[in-house]
């Protein structure tokens, strides 16, 4: 009789690796030879329980009912994985919080109008509580090092710079020449335009690149840092360059907005997650969640706030050139970096992080700049509009990005 043969084909079937499954599979094909043939059943079936057993984890049919505390364990854990996720949903929330801007403005107005207008006596300032959440979010999840080794990429920083006040610059004359030579739009137009392209980087695009890429994201906010710094000196001599009008920017309250924006919440996020981990592990996985709440209310208020310029008589038109605008300065800054730093072992990750910081800029700065500086209203429509478009593209690409990198 081929007892060796069946021995193999039971041993094949079930995946057998253990040395006592082995010799329990022997024994049982005795019983299968000697006794009746409805042992044979008996036998393969004791033959996979005993593949599965094992001493420290229980197999299939046993200990099959979970215990209450199991369940609810069970359950918890399901909800904290759902909480970390709800980032995934970010491009679909600005979406709709975009949507509901234009349908129902007053669902966002209430963000400015009536809690932030409390806590900051001008409008300009309502992102500033906003955006510093986001930025504690992203120091809860870093450490100093990543600051620290940040710092040890000149290069990257440098580019990041020549991306947000030379490239983008560029791009803000051209289209806000053509708005007027080929477009027949009001000078004042492209104004605009070219006044959006001469303010700092925008702290939304280091929350872009946390989410596509949180290694870089201490990179991110050096250089958003460092431009918003030196905005107070480049800012004022690209407009006299670009439109012909030197626009004075506050440094103590540009210096100010550093540190409510940027400083403060990240030192807080770091010494929180350094000397307090157990409260960082427990608000963590409340963050994102948080975190896409208050991205959509960054996105619609803006919206909200300025329907009326985005339905203007030439909304229409500085919406296209708008968009074209962010879609050049993001691929100029993804394919630049690409071309300058293609050695480098991150080059993809460069890549994504200097199309955030020469595609995203502070509108709300270019916005405040234009009602403040020039008596025709028509110079803030552009600012209006690029806030809500330089948010949408990026977390477009967020959301492409990340999805790419599963």
């Amino acid at each position: 009789m081929a007892i060796p043969s069946l021995t193999n084909q039971v041993n094949k079937g079930v995946g057998l690796t253990n040395k006592n499954s082995y010799q329990w599979s022997v024994s049982s094909l005795n019983l299968i030879v000697d006794g009746p043939y409805r042992s044979a059943s008996f036998s393969v079936s004791r033959c996979v329980s005993q593949k599965f057993s094992d001493p420290s984890e229980p197999g299939p049919g046993l200990n099959d009912a979970s215990t209450p505390a199991q369940v609810h364990k069970q359950k918890d854990s399901s909800i904290v994985r759902i909480l970390k996720e709800s980032n995934s949903l970010l491009p679909h929330v600005v979406l709709a919080s975009t949507l509901l801007a234009l349908v129902y403005p007053p669902s966002f107005t209430w963000f400015t109008t009536r809690f932030l207008n409390v806590l900051f006596d001008e409008f300009d300032w309502y992102y500033a509580p906003a955006l510093g959440f986001l930025m504690f979010a992203v120091g809860v999840n870093s450490r100093e090092s990543d600051f620290l080794d940040a710092f040890k990429r000149p290069a990257a920083i440098f580019a990041g710079y020549v991306g947000q006040f030379v490239i983008k610059p560029l791009l803000g004359y051209f289209f806000g020449t053509i708005s007027v030579t080929l477009f027949g739009l009001p000078s004042s137009i492209g104004a605009g335009i070219m006044l959006v392209s001469c303010v700092s980087g925008a702290q939304l695009s280091n929350y872009a690149t946390f989410l596509t890429d949180p290694l870089m994201a201490p990179l991110s906010i050096i250089m958003t840092s460092l431009s918003t710094a030196t905005a107070v000196f480049v800012t004022p001599m690209l407009s006299l360059l670009l439109i012909g009008k030197r626009l004075p920017v506050d440094v103590k309250g540009m210096m100010s907005s550093i540190m409510q924006i940027v400083v403060a919440p990240i030192a807080a996020g770091l010494l929180l997650n350094r000397f307090f981990p157990l409260i960082c592990d427990a608000i963590r996985p409340l963050l994102p969640p948080l975190s896409v709440f208050v991205t959509a209310l960054c996105v619609g208020a803006p919206l909200a706030l300025n329907i009326e310029s985005v339905m203007s008589p030439f909304g229409l038109t500085i919406l296209l050139l708008v968009i074209a605008f962010h879609l050049s300065a993001f691929i100029a800054g993804f394919v630049i970096s690409g071309l300058v730093f293609h050695k480098a072992t991150d080059t993809k990750a460069l890549q994504r992080t200097l199309s955030y910081e020469t595609g995203m800029q502070s509108s709300l700065l270019a916005l405040a700049l234009a009602n403040r500086f020039f008596q025709d209203p028509l110079v803030g429509v552009p600012p209006a509009i690029s806030t809500v478009i330089m948010s949408l593209m990026g977390f477009s690409l967020v959301m492409l990005w990340a999805k790419r990198e599963k």
